[in-house]
């Protein structure tokens, strides 16, 4: 990348004044989020209420499928700030993240989808932590306390439902949900990627943290559950 300096834009209004890349860059972030949080909510955390075996474990169930609207009420309303067309951050016109394709139907299920890919998006969040908006950089800042407790969520049902004699469930979960999850990164020559780290939008290659992600899911399935991470093909 060339070195270049790095814009520091510390209100939507003075996203106006910036060039039409450093724009495009930035609703092309606070779209992804708004649809995916949008997503996300709708496909795994609502419908998982009904799947939680404890009236305990449906009131957390909520908690969580409430974030995670609420993460997308936020990113909403900063792209509207910024002049987003609403129709832009429906899921039927943007195609959602791969992750969102796999069908819930187990509470196992949903405690290995908490578990795993909320420490995905962690990641994702982190690398929004100095990001050169700021207005995006707050509302990472706010997320990430309930990003971290949504994967602390999944880590604590699974280690309860192996404790309790269900480890092949989890590890049935895993098999067929952590393969692939990997490519909630994207592609390791993304070009939006490469934008977003020298416009000081995001810090890290799109590979920096995927490598971290197995680093951090490693760790949790072998050390903390001790059970078996699948092997990537």
């Amino acid at each position: 990348m060339s070195a270049v300096a790095i814009p520091d834009v510390k209100t939507v209004a003075d996203l106006a004044t910036q060039p039409e890349e450093y724009r495009v860059a930035v609703e092309k972030i606070v779209i992804s989020h708004a649809v995916n949080e949008l997503y996300g909510a709708q496909v795994f955390d609502e419908p998982a209420i009904a799947l939680a075996p404890t009236p305990y474990a449906k009131w957390l169930t909520c908690r969580v499928a409430m974030e995670e609207y609420h993460h997308h009420v936020r990113f909403r309303t900063l792209a509207e700030e910024m002049g987003v067309a609403p129709e832009r951050m429906d899921p039927d016109a943007k195609r959602p993240l791969s992750i969102f394709e796999f069908q819930l139907r187990t509470w196992p299920e949903f405690c290995v989808i908490k578990a795993v890919a909320d420490y995905a998006e962690i990641l994702q969040v982190e690398d929004l932590l100095h990001c050169s908006f700021h207005p995006l950089r707050n509302l990472a800042r706010i997320t990430m306390p309930e990003e971290k407790f949504h994967a602390k969520f999944g880590k604590d049902f699974c280690l309860e439902l192996i404790q309790a004699g269900r480890a092949a469930e989890v590890q049935d979960a895993l098999d067929r949900y952590f393969p692939i999850t990997p490519a909630f990164f994207g592609s390791s020559n993304s070009k939006n990627n490469e934008m977003y780290r020298r416009l000081g939008l995001k810090q890290r290659s799109n590979d920096e943290m995927r490598a971290d992600f197995l680093g951090r899911v490693t760790e949790l399935v072998e050390k903390d559950f001790g059970l078996r991470l699948p092997v990537l093909q």
